[in-house]
């Protein structure tokens, strides 16, 4: 038989929630391990008193009583495990594993058992429920009736909150049975009353998480936060965890107390308690305890009388109180040789601490990562700069944490610390110099595609290019600028002595508007693209071959729907990667075939390519032919065109020198051709009509 026996996703029943984690049977004892908080309960073999089997509402589940009265639920298990189970205690732990069913009648009146710390409502033999009195947090009694409240559970949906009982009237040795059973239920029930004077009180520390100043009173079994708003009560047994940590500026300490479940205010939950500290303060304290109990109590832990720095004697009664150690940062040295490095978590700056076991980030909000939730650790670009680097960890329930701003001489000292534990890292910057300032942090996957890079490399291209176009067209401004000063002024203004020399001379008898000065025609150098544009693709013809698939796609295009009802749900980039995986992995016999499918699909493109080529330059000889056709109809038009210009210039100007001048290019051809006729009828009538005699000129000058 094996020494061991481990079973994953089992739940544990701790005040009303179901944790879910691993349980681990060995010869020592039974440890399960909180997949959540990383908590550990370990059970000795030795405390093992009774071991009961039962159907539960996740399946079957274990219940194990202890010698001192504890009790601890683990559900989850399959009806096959029970054998496999029943033999291990038998072997390992001299223990009978029962079989007890749950009663399911549904009657509401039985007997009352008290065992240890849990309340049993039994009908006959059977139970019906259970109640653990750790869970309670109030008894009350009233006539024949007692009343049990219950502390809230955060994690569940629905939550119960409190039991009444009905205690029929009977009198048993003068026992009034309603008091006997509150004291019964009061005895081991999570009741936190302050009762007597408090072990030592700490005035007016500054706490950070929830916010203000608040006097601390340490009480035997819970520690009392006292502030001018709120008060709050917090057991040593949901403390999971202390931890003393230096800030950075060296003159600081923080002081971190993990909670679960956590103190909450309204629907403000506060899963960790943050002191700030200066190393500055001394106190003195005196414990309001004897010697002889305090050497009781705490075995040389603690003494009456103390003395020292004040973070130094919190943290001091808080761990000989919950009995945890307190965790202090590692080996680990930043660039500035504190033990902590600057970063930004969500919208708040902050310190992170890489530990021996995880990774804690104070204050706002406050987050700790233990090495063993952690899936794997990726070094990112900033988002802003590139003197900066962003620190993401992934766990392994899919959550994802952002440290950014992170200065990049930190990089190196940070790569080291995670690589020493063996943490999986998701790429594997240049940690030497990070001297490229592209691919500094680039993907070790070489096949994947560096989008940014691209862009950055573009971008300098086109930088390239203008400052290329400034060089060459130096001396040579390319928009209208005023420049005052100036003596060769592109306009000559209305008051400038050389005005008119910008006007026409044959604008004299023009209108005034048209007297205003000319402007040079402003020269505009053609600006050089800032990328070389692309040559008009040609239209794509239908009718041409497509291009023949390699043989992965001939496999992927047979392959995807077997690859989707093997996977239902799944998405088209998952997809992808899992055909990749899977093409990867086939053998070298299986690609083959698929080699030669991919060259017969070659071999049939060129030869198809073959006959369209001899098609399309059978297509493109007919083209030429025709284009040749309309362009030497078009030669023939411009020729007669052109002649007819040419006589019509010949003539015009001796009427033209009568007439106002008009430029060439704002005479369309109509007018032109209107002018012509006009002509030739005035020159026909002047040949005909005879010549004038002298004596009419002489009448006609008098």
């Amino acid at each position: 038989m094996a020494d061991t026996l481990e079973f994953n996703e089992i739940y544990q029943e701790v005040k009303g929630s179901m944790n879910d984690g691993r349980l681990r049977l060995s010869r020592q004892g039974v440890i399960f391990k909180n997949s959540k908080t990383g908590k550990v309960d370990n059970i000795q073999a030795s405390e093992l008193a009774e071991g009961v089997w039962r159907r539960v509402a996740l399946g079957h589940g274990l219940k194990l009583l202890t010698k001192n009265g504890h009790v601890y639920k683990y559900d989850g298990f399959r009806e096959s495990e029970f054998d496999k189970l029943s033999d291990f205690f038998k072997a390992h732990y001299c223990l009978e594993l029962a079989e007890k069913d749950l009663c399911v009648k549904g009657w509401n009146w039985g007997t009352v058992r008290f065992g240890g710390q849990l309340l049993s409502f039994d009908i006959g033999e059977q139970p019906v429920f259970e109640i653990p009195l750790s869970n309670v947090s109030q008894c009350t009694t009233g006539k024949n009736e007692v009343t049990l409240e219950f502390h809230q559970n955060d994690d569940a949906e629905v939550s119960l909150m409190e039991v009444r009982f009905y205690v029929p009237p009977t009198q048993e040795d003068g026992v009034d049975p309603v008091e006997a059973f509150a004291q019964n239920v009061l005895s081991k029930a999570d009741v936190i009353q302050a009762t007597g004077d408090a072990i030592c009180i700490f005035r007016e520390l500054q706490c950070l998480t929830p916010r203000g100043r608040y006097d601390i009173r340490i009480y035997p079994t819970f520690l009392h936060l006292h502030g001018k708003t709120f008060d709050y009560k917090i057991p040593y047994t949901t403390v999971l965890r202390l931890f003393l940590l230096p800030h950075k500026d060296q003159r600081q300490m923080f002081f971190v107390i993990s909670l679960d479940p956590p103190i909450k205010q309204g629907q403000t939950r506060y899963h960790f308690l943050i002191l700030l500290f200066s190393k500055d303060e001394d106190i003195s304290l005196t414990l309001n305890m004897n010697e002889e109990e305090v050497e009781k109590r705490f075995e040389g832990r603690l003494t009456k009388n103390m003395s020292g720095s004040l973070y130094e004697m919190v943290s001091r009664v808080m761990k000989a109180l919950v009995n945890r150690k307190i965790t202090v940062p590692g080996n680990f040295q930043g660039h500035s040789g504190a033990q902590c490095i600057t970063c930004s978590y969500k919208a708040s700056s902050g310190l992170l601490y890489p530990l021996e076991r995880g990774f804690i980030y104070v204050h706002k909000p406050p987050v700790h990562i233990r090495f063993d939730e952690i899936s794997f650790v990726n070094f990112a670009r900033g988002t802003t700069t590139t003197r900066s680097f962003d620190f993401e960890i992934e766990t392994k329930q899919g959550t994802q944490y952002t440290f950014s701003s992170i200065e990049r001489e930190e990089y190196g000292k940070l790569f080291d610390f995670v690589n020493a534990k063996k943490l999986n890292i998701k790429n594997r910057g240049l940690k030497e110099g990070m001297k490229q300032s592209y691919d500094e942090y680039a993907d070790s996957d070489e096949d994947q595609h560096d989008a940014y890079l691209e862009r950055m490399k573009e971008e300098g291209k086109i930088r390239e290019e203008n400052a290329n176009d400034s060089s060459d067209g130096s001396g040579e401004e390319t928009d209208e600028s005023f420049n005052p000063g100036e003596e060769d002024d592109d306009v000559a203004e209305e008051f400038d002595s050389n005005a008119s020399a910008s006007s026409s001379s044959g604008d004299g008898d023009s209108d005034r508007d048209d007297k205003r000065p000319a402007k040079k025609a402003k020269i505009v150098k053609d600006r050089k693209p800032r990328k070389k544009q692309p040559e008009s693709k040609k239209g794509k013809d239908p009718n041409a071959p497509k291009r023949p698939m390699s043989a992965y796609m001939l496999w992927l295009n047979a392959s995807r729907e077997k690859i989707k009802s093997d996977h239902p749900g799944i998405s088209i980039t998952d997809l992808s990667k899992k055909a990749g995986e899977l093409w990867k992995a086939m053998s070298k016999e299986k690609k083959e075939e698929w080699d030669r499918k991919a060259e017969d699909a070659r071999r049939d493109y060129e030869k198809a390519m073959k006959e369209y080529s001899k098609a399309d330059s059978h297509r493109g000889e007919r083209a030429k032919k025709k284009k040749k056709k309309q362009e030497k109809q078009v030669k023939g038009k411009g020729d007669k065109k052109g002649a007819t210009s040419k006589s019509s210039s010949s003539k015009s100007p001796a009427k033209g020198m009568s007439d106002s001048f008009k430029s060439k290019e704002f005479v369309s051809s109509d007018e032109s051709s209107s002018a012509e006729s006009k002509k030739e009828d005035s020159e026909d009538e002047g040949a005909a009509s005879p010549a004038p005699s002298s004596e009419d000129s002489a009448s006609g000058s008098d």
